[in-house]
């Protein structure tokens, strides 16, 4: 058997040194990292760019960090949240007999980097680390809902067909802000509805919790689960903390 030799590729090796240098020095701006590449402002632009828009970057007033792309997709990610958040899970399974999940948002898309799935024959499963829409989930508007409203109408504007559509999602989304709760009501899938909430640390989303099924199962209690999930979410973040300390 002949062994392949490996070889370099201008572009791949372009999107590791950006990651490698953000990893040794978070912060870094444009101008440094096209300094460090020894590579045009115009080439490190666009290849910045899709790393935050897929969630290995993450951007900030001109400085880059790495994003949750790296630990969500790559390593299974969120491990201390993860952990707080399981008996969570499996509680609220217990309690409705649904599946229940722990969201993530990378870059545009959303992540469910844990699920505890209903025991019942009909149910939601949801395949773990794979991307999906930010809207129209549950877990996903939680996290738009958090968002700037400039970047939440650019992403909804990307997705959406209309600026009726677009404008009706942007007020549904300052209501789930303000209220804590989101809801999806068949509209990834006619046949599942589900609700959720966010955990948020330090007045920032890291992760969001949902309960779904089947709509004829759980449409009528979708106020009741959403109720369940703001006592729930709080005593994550209260495990997560003491854990951290302790």
């Amino acid at each position: 058997m002949t062994e392949s030799t490996a070889k370099a590729h201008r572009t791949v090796g372009r999107v590791t040194s950006i990651l490698e240098c953000v990893a040794r020095q978070p912060g870094m701006r444009l101008h440094e990292l096209s300094v460090a590449l020894d590579a045009p402002k115009s080439s490190v632009f666009g290849l910045v760019k899709g790393l935050v828009s897929t969630g290995y970057l993450i951007e900030a007033d001109g400085a880059y960090q790495l994003g949750p792309a790296l630990g969500n997709l790559l390593t299974g990610g969120l491990p201390g949240i993860a952990t707080a958040a399981r008996p969570a899970l499996e509680e609220l399974r217990r309690r409705f007999g649904e599946t229940v999940m722990l969201g993530a948002a990378v870059g545009d898309s959303l992540i469910y980097v844990d699920a505890v799935e209903s025991e019942q024959p009909i149910r939601y499963s949801a395949p773990l680390r794979t991307r999906r829409p930010l809207y129209p989930p549950s877990a996903g508007k939680i996290f738009l809902a958090h968002w700037s409203a400039r970047r939440r109408e650019a992403y909804l504007q990307s997705v959406l067909p209309d600026a009726e559509r677009v404008r009706a999602a942007m007020d549904e989304l300052d209501t789930v802000r303000a209220k804590g709760v989101a809801l999806n009501r068949g509209e990834t899938l006619p046949d599942v509805s589900a609700a959720a909430r966010p955990i948020l640390v330090d007045g920032e989303v890291v992760a969001a919790i949902a309960v779904a099924g089947p709509t004829t199962r759980i449409s009528e209690r979708l106020p009741e689960i959403g109720d369940a999930l703001g006592d729930i979410t709080a005593a994550v973040v209260k495990r997560w903390e003491a854990a951290r300390q302790g």
